[in-house]
């Protein structure tokens, strides 16, 4: 019998599979008791004694290995790997797993929910008939307009697949281009500044790399049509905030729908939420029922494979 910490708060959340699967082959399962993403010092604490650990979006640093000496796998629950020190992980023999393709169809799906409700304002259109107010708010139509698409991995070709159905122009940014794709959903390939420049909406969806940090700034955003609206699903860090909020209350740019910030919880005193043209939520773009079981389910059998013997469905290539 193995122990395995578990901090990902939304770990068997809307489901008992991945809990079940782990305790069905005999390991103790020990939930976060923070109700909160924990610090590295924190994780270090818990990880002691440890064979496995399922992780959200905690930093699981160089200190988190070197005290999880029983530590055998670090179970991604969901996609992006950005909070974990991958070098440490190799030089500490502990593989790293996470679970692709688990949630982009939930993401997909709450992009295009924050791209009508930014365009057509509709929490500001929510608030005023709740406050007794029949006022009526105009916003463009997504129906054939230009949608770029930075980022055409699993969650971009998702909301791909969806624009299809607003009869929409699609451009896209991505160095790694599946042509196949692209040819079925008619998806462009362009370079990043003719996407920024030619789109009325940009949607990122890329990985959080050093190339892609703040790569929203204030110089890409002067690339924006001024009627164009930004939505960020993907990792708060792509985004520059201060200089978008600076765009947006400069008439720079008509709106931005952020699901993701670069600090989690931002804290009130963001400047983009005394914004009336920013629609934010707080990163629930995993969260549908669908998604949480398969993130889950993901990240048990990731965790059950390594601490049997066997090589993990999702292993993530750690660096040389």
């Amino acid at each position: 019998m193995a122990r395995i910490f578990v901090s990902a708060l939304s770990f068997g959340r809307y489901s008992n599979e991945p809990r079940q699967l782990l305790e069905a082959a005999g390991h103790e399962v020990v939930l976060n008791p923070a109700g909160r993403p924990l610090t590295a010092e924190e994780l270090a604490e818990k990880v002691q004694g440890c064979a496995a650990l399922i992780v959200g979006v905690d930093p699981v640093t160089a200190e988190v290995f070197a005290a999880g000496r029983d530590l055998k796998v670090v179970a991604k629950h969901g996609v992006g790997v950005d909070n974990i020190d991958l070098a440490a992980a190799r030089a500490h023999g502990v593989t790293v797993t996470n679970v692709p393709n688990s949630n982009s169809e939930a993401v997909a799906d709450l992009t295009f929910g924050l791209l009508l409700a930014v365009t057509r304002r509709i929490p500001q259109a929510d608030q005023a008939v709740r406050g007794g107010k029949w006022q009526r708010f105009v916003g463009p139509e997504l129906y054939q307009k230009t949608l770029g698409i930075l980022g055409l991995g699993a969650i971009g070709k998702g909301v791909a697949r969806r624009a299809r159905g607003f009869d929409m122009r699609i451009l896209a940014y991505d160095i790694h281009w599946d042509e196949a794709f692209a040819r079925a959903y008619r998806v462009e390939r362009a370079p990043l500044e003719e996407v920024l420049a030619a789109s009325d909406f940009v949607s990122l969806h890329l990985p959080l790399v050093p190339e892609t940090e703040k790569l929203i700034n204030a110089r890409t955003l002067a690339l924006m049509k001024p009627t164009a609206y930004l939505i960020n699903a993907a990792r708060g860090e792509l985004v520059d905030e201060a200089a978008l909020a600076g765009a947006l209350s400069g008439g720079k740019l008509a709106g931005a729908a952020l699901d993701a910030f670069a600090a989690e919880p931002p804290g009130s005193d963001n400047p983009l939420f005394s914004l009336p043209n920013v629609v934010v939520t707080p990163h629930i773009g995993a969260y549908s029922y669908e998604a949480n079981r398969n993130m889950g389910v993901g990240a048990a059998k990731n965790v059950l494979a390594v601490l049997a013997g066997s090589p993990p469905p999702n292993p993530v290539v750690l660096p040389d």
